[in-house]
Protein backbone atom coordinates (compact mmCIF):
# COMPACT_ATOMS: atom_id res chain seq x y z
CA UNK A 1 0.00 0.00 0.00
CA UNK A 2 3.03 2.51 0.86
CA UNK A 3 4.47 1.39 -2.35
CA UNK A 4 0.88 2.47 -4.28
CA UNK A 5 0.76 5.29 -2.51
CA UNK A 6 4.56 6.98 -3.24
CA UNK A 7 3.71 6.26 -6.95
CA UNK A 8 0.12 7.77 -6.86
CA UNK A 9 2.51 11.60 -5.14
CA UNK A 10 4.95 10.67 -7.86
CA UNK A 11 2.64 10.60 -11.22
CA UNK A 12 1.29 14.01 -9.53
CA UNK A 13 3.44 15.67 -8.97
CA UNK A 14 5.12 14.94 -13.00
CA UNK A 15 1.68 15.95 -14.09
CA UNK A 16 2.52 19.12 -11.88
CA UNK A 17 5.87 20.06 -13.20
CA UNK A 18 4.23 19.22 -16.82
CA UNK A 19 1.38 21.69 -16.34
CA UNK A 20 3.69 24.18 -15.23
CA UNK A 21 6.50 23.56 -17.69
CA UNK A 22 2.88 24.16 -20.22
CA UNK A 23 1.93 27.10 -18.81
CA UNK A 24 5.29 28.68 -19.49
CA UNK A 25 5.91 27.34 -22.41
CA UNK A 26 2.87 29.55 -23.35
CA UNK A 27 4.37 32.55 -22.83
CA UNK A 28 5.73 34.29 -25.95
CA UNK A 29 4.83 31.85 -28.41
CA UNK A 30 4.58 32.53 -31.97
CA UNK A 31 1.76 33.49 -33.73
CA UNK A 32 -0.27 30.77 -35.59
CA UNK A 33 -0.94 30.42 -39.15
CA UNK A 34 -4.08 31.65 -40.14
CA UNK A 35 -4.83 30.55 -43.73
CA UNK A 36 -6.96 32.20 -46.01
CA UNK A 37 -10.06 29.46 -46.03
CA UNK A 38 -13.19 29.43 -46.11
CA UNK A 39 -14.88 27.61 -42.97
CA UNK A 40 -16.39 25.06 -46.04
CA UNK A 41 -12.55 24.60 -46.72
CA UNK A 42 -11.60 23.89 -43.51
CA UNK A 43 -14.35 21.53 -42.42
CA UNK A 44 -13.73 19.90 -45.49
CA UNK A 45 -9.91 19.82 -44.90
CA UNK A 46 -10.69 17.99 -41.30
CA UNK A 47 -11.75 14.74 -43.07
CA UNK A 48 -12.97 12.47 -39.72
CA UNK A 49 -12.96 13.40 -36.49
CA UNK A 50 -12.89 11.65 -33.20
CA UNK A 51 -13.85 12.67 -29.41
CA UNK A 52 -11.92 12.70 -26.49
CA UNK A 53 -14.71 11.65 -24.34
CA UNK A 54 -15.23 11.38 -21.01
CA UNK A 55 -12.12 12.84 -19.82
CA UNK A 56 -11.87 16.65 -19.04
CA UNK A 57 -15.49 17.15 -19.00
CA UNK A 58 -15.98 14.44 -16.26
CA UNK A 59 -17.75 16.28 -12.89
CA UNK A 60 -19.22 15.65 -10.04
CA UNK A 61 -19.23 16.35 -6.23
CA UNK A 62 -17.90 12.97 -5.42
CA UNK A 63 -14.85 13.51 -7.28
CA UNK A 64 -11.70 14.50 -5.10
CA UNK A 65 -11.42 18.34 -6.85
CA UNK A 66 -7.77 18.26 -5.38
CA UNK A 67 -6.06 17.70 -8.50
CA UNK A 68 -6.75 17.95 -12.26
CA UNK A 69 -6.10 14.13 -12.44
CA UNK A 70 -8.74 13.43 -9.89
CA UNK A 71 -11.18 14.87 -12.78
CA UNK A 72 -9.12 13.67 -15.91
CA UNK A 73 -9.84 10.24 -14.77
CA UNK A 74 -12.55 10.40 -12.92
CA UNK A 75 -15.12 9.03 -15.49
CA UNK A 76 -12.27 5.73 -16.00
CA UNK A 77 -10.17 7.33 -18.36
CA UNK A 78 -6.58 6.59 -17.54
CA UNK A 79 -4.25 9.84 -17.92
CA UNK A 80 -3.89 11.27 -21.03
CA UNK A 81 -0.76 10.82 -22.73
CA UNK A 82 1.08 12.05 -25.96
CA UNK A 83 0.88 8.82 -27.40
CA UNK A 84 -2.57 8.35 -27.16
CA UNK A 85 -2.84 11.65 -29.07
CA UNK A 86 -0.57 10.60 -31.60
CA UNK A 87 -2.75 7.34 -32.23
CA UNK A 88 -6.19 9.13 -33.26
CA UNK A 89 -3.56 10.83 -35.83
CA UNK A 90 -2.02 7.78 -36.62
CA UNK A 91 -5.09 6.41 -36.95
CA UNK A 92 -6.31 8.47 -39.70
CA UNK A 93 -8.62 10.85 -37.85
CA UNK A 94 -8.05 14.69 -38.68
CA UNK A 95 -9.93 16.06 -36.07
CA UNK A 96 -10.24 15.84 -32.20
CA UNK A 97 -12.80 17.19 -30.37
CA UNK A 98 -12.14 18.07 -26.82
CA UNK A 99 -15.38 18.55 -24.42
CA UNK A 100 -14.23 20.24 -21.21
CA UNK A 101 -16.04 21.11 -18.03
CA UNK A 102 -14.22 24.53 -16.92
CA UNK A 103 -15.82 24.72 -13.60
CA UNK A 104 -13.86 22.02 -12.31
CA UNK A 105 -11.57 23.75 -9.56
CA UNK A 106 -13.36 27.10 -10.57
CA UNK A 107 -12.72 29.97 -7.72
CA UNK A 108 -13.28 33.51 -7.57
CA UNK A 109 -15.40 35.55 -10.15
CA UNK A 110 -15.36 32.16 -12.28
CA UNK A 111 -11.46 31.72 -12.59
CA UNK A 112 -10.47 28.66 -14.41
CA UNK A 113 -8.24 26.84 -12.64
CA UNK A 114 -5.12 27.68 -14.01
CA UNK A 115 -3.55 23.89 -13.66
CA UNK A 116 -6.96 22.97 -15.44
CA UNK A 117 -6.09 24.96 -18.12
CA UNK A 118 -2.71 24.23 -18.72
CA UNK A 119 -3.04 20.21 -18.72
CA UNK A 120 -6.12 20.63 -21.29
CA UNK A 121 -3.78 23.58 -23.49
CA UNK A 122 -1.32 21.09 -23.32
CA UNK A 123 -3.51 18.47 -24.49
CA UNK A 124 -4.76 20.67 -27.71
CA UNK A 125 -0.94 21.26 -28.23
CA UNK A 126 -0.05 17.48 -28.52
CA UNK A 127 -3.04 17.41 -30.71
CA UNK A 128 -2.10 20.20 -33.18
CA UNK A 129 1.57 18.95 -33.10
CA UNK A 130 0.59 15.60 -35.23
CA UNK A 131 -1.18 18.31 -37.51
CA UNK A 132 -4.90 17.30 -36.55
CA UNK A 133 -7.32 20.15 -35.89
CA UNK A 134 -8.87 20.88 -32.33
CA UNK A 135 -12.41 21.41 -31.53
CA UNK A 136 -12.73 23.27 -28.12
CA UNK A 137 -16.13 23.65 -25.99
CA UNK A 138 -17.68 24.23 -23.02
CA UNK A 139 -19.30 20.78 -22.69
CA UNK A 140 -21.93 19.72 -20.04
CA UNK A 141 -20.47 21.53 -16.64
CA UNK A 142 -22.68 20.46 -13.76
CA UNK A 143 -25.72 21.72 -15.34
CA UNK A 144 -25.31 25.77 -14.90
CA UNK A 145 -27.06 26.40 -18.57
CA UNK A 146 -30.06 25.51 -17.54
CA UNK A 147 -30.14 28.52 -15.11
CA UNK A 148 -30.16 30.87 -18.36
CA UNK A 149 -33.94 30.34 -18.83
CA UNK A 150 -34.87 31.81 -15.36
CA UNK A 151 -33.77 34.77 -12.74
CA UNK A 152 -30.02 33.94 -12.69
CA UNK A 153 -29.87 34.52 -16.76
CA UNK A 154 -27.58 37.63 -16.17
CA UNK A 155 -25.24 35.65 -13.64
CA UNK A 156 -25.00 32.43 -15.99
CA UNK A 157 -24.36 35.06 -19.20
CA UNK A 158 -21.53 37.03 -16.94
CA UNK A 159 -19.71 32.88 -16.19
CA UNK A 160 -20.74 32.32 -19.55
CA UNK A 161 -18.95 35.77 -21.12
CA UNK A 162 -15.53 34.82 -17.95
CA UNK A 163 -15.24 31.62 -19.32
CA UNK A 164 -15.14 32.48 -22.94
CA UNK A 165 -12.56 35.78 -22.00
CA UNK A 166 -10.21 33.37 -20.65
CA UNK A 167 -10.03 31.10 -22.86
CA UNK A 168 -9.74 33.58 -26.07
CA UNK A 169 -7.13 35.24 -24.20
CA UNK A 170 -4.99 31.96 -23.83
CA UNK A 171 -5.52 30.19 -26.96
CA UNK A 172 -5.61 33.56 -29.27
CA UNK A 173 -2.48 33.21 -30.72
CA UNK A 174 -3.18 29.97 -31.92
CA UNK A 175 -3.54 28.91 -35.83
CA UNK A 176 -6.72 27.97 -37.61
CA UNK A 177 -5.99 24.77 -36.78
CA UNK A 178 -7.78 25.37 -33.45
CA UNK A 179 -11.87 25.97 -33.37
CA UNK A 180 -13.85 27.09 -30.61
CA UNK A 181 -17.45 25.32 -30.38
CA UNK A 182 -20.22 27.94 -28.70
CA UNK A 183 -21.47 24.91 -26.29
CA UNK A 184 -22.34 21.25 -26.29
CA UNK A 185 -25.90 19.61 -25.72
CA UNK A 186 -27.64 22.39 -23.57
CA UNK A 187 -28.85 25.00 -26.03
CA UNK A 188 -32.05 23.88 -24.74
CA UNK A 189 -34.68 24.77 -22.46
CA UNK A 190 -37.67 22.09 -21.29
CA UNK A 191 -38.94 25.19 -19.00
CA UNK A 192 -39.38 27.50 -21.49
CA UNK A 193 -41.04 24.96 -24.30
CA UNK A 194 -41.19 21.53 -24.36
CA UNK A 195 -41.37 19.95 -27.59
CA UNK A 196 -42.90 17.29 -26.95
CA UNK A 197 -45.98 18.95 -25.67
CA UNK A 198 -47.40 19.81 -29.03
CA UNK A 199 -47.92 23.43 -27.41
CA UNK A 200 -45.94 26.15 -29.49
CA UNK A 201 -45.99 28.78 -26.38
CA UNK A 202 -42.37 29.64 -25.61
CA UNK A 203 -41.04 28.22 -28.35
CA UNK A 204 -39.67 31.83 -29.77
CA UNK A 205 -38.55 32.70 -26.55
CA UNK A 206 -36.54 29.75 -25.95
CA UNK A 207 -34.70 29.42 -29.45
CA UNK A 208 -34.46 33.10 -28.57
CA UNK A 209 -32.07 32.34 -25.71
CA UNK A 210 -30.23 30.08 -27.45
CA UNK A 211 -29.40 32.66 -30.85
CA UNK A 212 -28.44 35.06 -27.73
CA UNK A 213 -25.79 33.21 -26.57
CA UNK A 214 -24.18 32.08 -29.48
CA UNK A 215 -24.33 35.47 -30.73
CA UNK A 216 -22.57 36.48 -27.49
CA UNK A 217 -20.39 34.13 -28.31
CA UNK A 218 -19.21 35.65 -31.40
CA UNK A 219 -19.29 38.89 -30.93
CA UNK A 220 -16.72 38.04 -27.96
CA UNK A 221 -14.37 35.78 -29.53
CA UNK A 222 -14.52 38.31 -32.63
CA UNK A 223 -13.29 41.02 -30.08
CA UNK A 224 -11.01 39.24 -28.12
CA UNK A 225 -7.44 40.38 -29.99
CA UNK A 226 -5.28 38.47 -32.25
CA UNK A 227 -6.43 35.46 -34.16
CA UNK A 228 -9.61 35.25 -32.64
CA UNK A 229 -10.54 37.89 -35.31
CA UNK A 230 -11.09 35.30 -38.02
CA UNK A 231 -10.89 32.21 -35.91
CA UNK A 232 -13.15 29.64 -37.45
CA UNK A 233 -16.23 28.83 -35.17
CA UNK A 234 -18.53 26.23 -34.47
CA UNK A 235 -22.35 27.26 -33.47
CA UNK A 236 -24.58 25.19 -31.47
CA UNK A 237 -27.98 24.15 -32.73
CA UNK A 238 -30.76 23.90 -30.50
CA UNK A 239 -30.32 21.02 -28.61
CA UNK A 240 -27.79 19.95 -31.09
CA UNK A 241 -30.98 18.35 -32.49
CA UNK A 242 -31.70 18.42 -36.70
CA UNK A 243 -35.13 18.70 -37.19
CA UNK A 244 -34.56 21.28 -34.18
CA UNK A 245 -31.61 23.34 -35.57
CA UNK A 246 -33.78 23.15 -39.06
CA UNK A 247 -36.34 25.13 -37.69
CA UNK A 248 -36.56 28.80 -38.63
CA UNK A 249 -36.55 30.03 -35.44
CA UNK A 250 -32.61 28.66 -35.36
CA UNK A 251 -30.39 31.85 -36.41
CA UNK A 252 -26.99 31.35 -37.56
CA UNK A 253 -25.01 34.36 -35.43
CA UNK A 254 -23.89 37.79 -37.22
CA UNK A 255 -20.18 37.36 -38.19
CA UNK A 256 -19.32 40.31 -39.83
CA UNK A 257 -15.73 37.13 -41.00
CA UNK A 258 -18.38 34.98 -42.28
CA UNK A 259 -16.36 32.07 -40.42
CA UNK A 260 -19.06 30.22 -38.99
CA UNK A 261 -20.43 26.47 -38.77
CA UNK A 262 -23.18 24.92 -37.30
CA UNK A 263 -22.87 21.61 -34.70
CA UNK A 264 -25.77 18.61 -35.03
CA UNK A 265 -25.31 15.44 -32.84
CA UNK A 266 -26.69 12.35 -34.30
CA UNK A 267 -27.96 9.49 -32.29
CA UNK A 268 -30.94 8.06 -33.95
CA UNK A 269 -32.56 5.99 -33.17
CA UNK A 270 -31.94 6.55 -29.45
CA UNK A 271 -33.21 3.37 -28.78
CA UNK A 272 -30.09 1.72 -30.99
CA UNK A 273 -27.92 4.81 -30.90
CA UNK A 274 -28.44 5.45 -27.26
CA UNK A 275 -29.93 2.48 -24.97
CA UNK A 276 -27.94 -0.44 -23.38
CA UNK A 277 -31.60 -1.67 -22.02
CA UNK A 278 -34.62 -1.19 -22.24
CA UNK A 279 -35.54 2.30 -20.51
CA UNK A 280 -39.24 3.16 -19.73
CA UNK A 281 -39.42 5.66 -22.63
CA UNK A 282 -38.00 2.90 -25.21
CA UNK A 283 -37.02 -0.60 -26.26
CA UNK A 284 -33.31 -1.18 -26.55
CA UNK A 285 -32.47 -2.12 -30.22
CA UNK A 286 -29.51 -4.84 -30.89
CA UNK A 287 -29.44 -4.14 -34.33
CA UNK A 288 -29.86 -1.80 -37.12
CA UNK A 289 -29.46 -1.27 -40.63
CA UNK A 290 -32.87 -2.10 -42.47
CA UNK A 291 -34.15 -0.22 -45.13
CA UNK A 292 -36.09 2.36 -43.24
CA UNK A 293 -33.52 2.74 -41.01
CA UNK A 294 -31.01 3.69 -44.03
CA UNK A 295 -33.94 5.72 -45.24
CA UNK A 296 -34.20 8.11 -42.05
CA UNK A 297 -30.41 8.62 -42.17
CA UNK A 298 -30.38 10.10 -45.61
CA UNK A 299 -33.39 12.12 -44.87
CA UNK A 300 -32.00 13.90 -41.28
CA UNK A 301 -28.64 14.72 -43.07
CA UNK A 302 -30.18 15.92 -46.49
CA UNK A 303 -31.98 18.01 -44.24
CA UNK A 304 -29.38 19.54 -43.07
CA UNK A 305 -27.24 19.38 -46.40
CA UNK A 306 -30.44 21.72 -47.74
CA UNK A 307 -30.79 23.78 -44.88
CA UNK A 308 -26.88 24.75 -44.46
CA UNK A 309 -24.64 22.92 -46.59
CA UNK A 310 -26.16 24.37 -50.25
CA UNK A 311 -26.49 27.81 -48.28
CA UNK A 312 -22.66 27.83 -47.78
CA UNK A 313 -23.03 27.09 -44.21
CA UNK A 314 -20.39 24.29 -43.32
CA UNK A 315 -21.68 21.68 -40.84
CA UNK A 316 -20.04 19.29 -38.19
CA UNK A 317 -21.38 16.59 -36.98
CA UNK A 318 -20.14 16.66 -33.41
CA UNK A 319 -21.12 13.82 -31.68
CA UNK A 320 -22.50 10.23 -33.59
CA UNK A 321 -22.25 6.75 -32.25
CA UNK A 322 -23.69 4.21 -30.47
CA UNK A 323 -23.03 1.52 -27.29
CA UNK A 324 -20.64 -1.58 -27.42
CA UNK A 325 -22.93 -3.64 -25.00
CA UNK A 326 -25.79 -5.26 -26.24
CA UNK A 327 -25.60 -4.40 -29.87
CA UNK A 328 -25.04 -6.77 -32.57
CA UNK A 329 -21.43 -6.39 -33.84
CA UNK A 330 -22.38 -6.11 -37.50
CA UNK A 331 -24.80 -3.88 -37.01
CA UNK A 332 -22.57 -1.70 -34.77
CA UNK A 333 -19.79 -1.38 -37.65
CA UNK A 334 -23.03 -0.62 -40.55
CA UNK A 335 -24.24 2.24 -38.23
CA UNK A 336 -20.94 3.76 -37.67
CA UNK A 337 -19.67 3.55 -41.58
CA UNK A 338 -23.09 4.72 -42.79
CA UNK A 339 -23.76 7.75 -40.57
CA UNK A 340 -20.35 8.72 -41.19
CA UNK A 341 -20.50 8.06 -45.23
CA UNK A 342 -23.88 9.58 -45.15
CA UNK A 343 -22.74 12.88 -43.61
CA UNK A 344 -19.17 12.70 -45.48
CA UNK A 345 -20.68 12.29 -48.69
CA UNK A 346 -22.54 15.97 -48.07
CA UNK A 347 -19.98 17.46 -47.24
CA UNK A 348 -19.82 17.35 -43.70
CA UNK A 349 -17.67 16.26 -41.05
CA UNK A 350 -18.57 13.11 -38.85
CA UNK A 351 -16.84 13.41 -35.30
CA UNK A 352 -17.65 9.88 -33.77
CA UNK A 353 -18.44 9.88 -29.84
CA UNK A 354 -15.69 7.62 -27.90
CA UNK A 355 -15.30 7.42 -24.59
CA UNK A 356 -12.07 5.24 -22.54
CA UNK A 357 -12.28 1.63 -24.82
CA UNK A 358 -15.44 1.88 -26.54
CA UNK A 359 -13.93 2.24 -29.91
CA UNK A 360 -10.27 3.17 -29.38
CA UNK A 361 -7.86 1.58 -26.79
CA UNK A 362 -5.96 4.40 -24.72
CA UNK A 363 -3.90 1.62 -23.11
CA UNK A 364 -2.54 0.32 -26.68
CA UNK A 365 -2.97 3.79 -28.40
CA UNK A 366 -4.92 2.59 -31.34
CA UNK A 367 -8.29 1.65 -32.84
CA UNK A 368 -9.36 -1.49 -30.96
CA UNK A 369 -11.61 -2.92 -34.05
CA UNK A 370 -9.29 -2.71 -37.47
CA UNK A 371 -12.43 -3.60 -39.40
CA UNK A 372 -14.41 -0.82 -38.57
CA UNK A 373 -11.67 1.81 -38.47
CA UNK A 374 -11.18 0.66 -41.90
CA UNK A 375 -15.15 1.35 -42.96
CA UNK A 376 -14.64 4.07 -41.50
CA UNK A 377 -11.09 6.35 -43.18
CA UNK A 378 -12.54 4.09 -46.42
CA UNK A 379 -15.06 6.91 -46.84
CA UNK A 380 -12.72 9.73 -46.93
CA UNK A 381 -11.58 7.41 -50.50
Amino acid sequence: MQIIKAISKFTALVLSLSMLTALLSGCGEPKGEMRNMSTMEIVKDMGLGINLGNTFESCGGWINSSSVTNYETGWGSPVITEDIIKGYAESGFGVLRIPVAWSNMMSGDYDINPEYLARVKQVVDWALATDMYVILNIHWDGGWFEKFSGKDKDECMHKYERIWTQLTAEFKNYSDKLMFESLNEEGCWDDIWNRYSGKEDGKAEAFGLLNEINQKFVDLVRASGGNNKKRHLLIAGYATDISLTCDELYKMPVDPENRCAVSVHYYTPSTFAILEKDASWGKCRKDWGTDADMAELEKNMDMMKEHFVDKGIPVIIGEYGCPVKNKDKDSIKKYLTSVCEVAYDRDMCPVLWDVTDAFYSRTECSFKDKDILKGLMDVKN
